[in-house]
């Protein structure tokens, strides 16, 4: 079988498709059996992962959508693919091949209040579209199945969860430490609780902040909270609450960090706290949990799915909950290495391999449909 993912994606501006594609994508020509996988299109010279093989942009559109609605099934024609993915949200509408969509999430469609841009509503019309012209959808995890399910109406049987997985990167500081451990950014001292991922509105982040401001005063130290991620818009209102009351040291801002920096974040913070009321599986508590680090995080969308029973999950809203979490994880060092050994043993079940063969089998139904 010959498949063809577009080739975009492996520079893709969001952070976790760029993963997603690359490590699936790697894991897929690793299989025994696995197929034959081409990037259609894409920067000439694009860094691909071992034994895929390139096509270059035929004429389309000078625009995002121009590429997906004329210039990927033209590739995908020129390549003579059995199947075409498209790994985040877009697809041809008509491509003259089954083509199988993965849909990370649909927040744009259940939030659409978080998302206020003058063109949001072509975006969630074209979002729905895509699902509808696609042969077969995949998504990460139950929850956002049944999300799908409810923004788009589309049949539970055309939807297939495949669960990520983490890289092996990710490693307690211990193991990391025999490489030699990188330092912390500046800014950045011991304690401190992380947070990974853009801030934005429906990360909740305020509520960790109140938490932790409360946490000092019980006895948790002189903790900070570290947000490793692009501020898209929530960033400045956190310091200015911090400054208020009177503790400017507990916000630290890092922007985008490169992986070297995450790793040394994940593997000497006290916890990952990740508040989020959405998110359609969370790869930061997957991260964490393979790093060594306890998590706090929400009971919320996708995070249980994830986290299990291999990390803290509290109510995202209640404020006196995550302060109580957070003094534990500060002053009870039997919690911390018992959210530990919980979140390695439950990471070690996420694999790129098992991703891979989910996402086969789904290959290998449409083609045959």
């Amino acid at each position: 079988m010959k498949v063809g993912i577009d080739g975009r994606a492996f520079e893709s501006p969001a952070a976790g498709v760029r993963r997603y594609v690359v490590e699936l994508v790697r894991a897929l020509v690793a299989l025994d059996g696995g197929p034959e996988v081409v990037a259609l299109g894409g920067r000439e010279g694009l860094s691909l992962p071992r034994g895929v093989g390139q096509v270059g942009e035929p004429p389309h559109p000078p625009t995002n959508a121009g590429w997906t609605l004329v210039g990927l099934p033209r590739a995908a024609a020129r390549a003579g693919v059995d199947v075409l993915h498209a790994p985040a949200y877009t697809a041809p509408f008509i491509a003259g091949r089954p083509v199988v969509l993965t849909i990370h999430d649909v927040s744009y469609a259940r939030h659409p209040e978080w998302y206020p841009y003058r063109r949001d509503r072509v975006r969630r019309w074209y979002y729905r579209r895509s699902a509808w012209s696609a042969a077969h959808v995949i998504t990460d995890s139950a929850f956002s199945a049944g999300e799908i399910v409810a923004a788009y109406g589309l049949p539970a049987d055309r939807i297939t969860v495949a669960p990520l997985g983490v890289d092996p990167a990710f490693a307690p500081a211990d193991a990391a430490a025999a490489h030699g451990a990188p330092a912390l950014p500046p800014g950045v001292r011991e304690p401190f609780l992380l947070h990974v991922g853009d801030l934005h509105e429906r990360r909740n982040l305020g509520v960790v902040l109140e938490a932790l401001i409360a946490a000092r005063t019980r006895g948790a130290g002189a903790l900070s909270l570290v947000l490793a991620g692009v501020d898209r818009g929530t960033g400045s209102g956190l310091a200015a609450a911090a400054a208020r009351a009177g503790v400017p040291d507990a916000v630290v801002q890092l922007g985008k960090v490169d992986e070297s920096v995450l790793h040394a974040l994940y593997g000497r913070t006290l916890a990952l706290t990740y508040p989020s009321l959405y998110e359609g599986f969370g790869f930061p508590t997957l991260e964490a949990m393979a790093s060594g680090a306890p998590v706090l995080a929400s009971r919320a969308a996708s995070m249980p799915e994830v986290v299990g029973d291999a990390g803290l999950l509290l109510p995202p809203s209640d404020a006196a909950a995550w302060t109580d979490a957070i003094v534990r994880i500060a002053t009870e060092g039997t919690l911390r290495d018992r959210l530990r050994a919980a979140g390695l043993a439950r990471a070690a079940s996420f694999t790129w391999a098992r991703t891979a063969r989910a996402t086969l089998e789904v290959y290998r139904r449409v083609a045959v449909a």
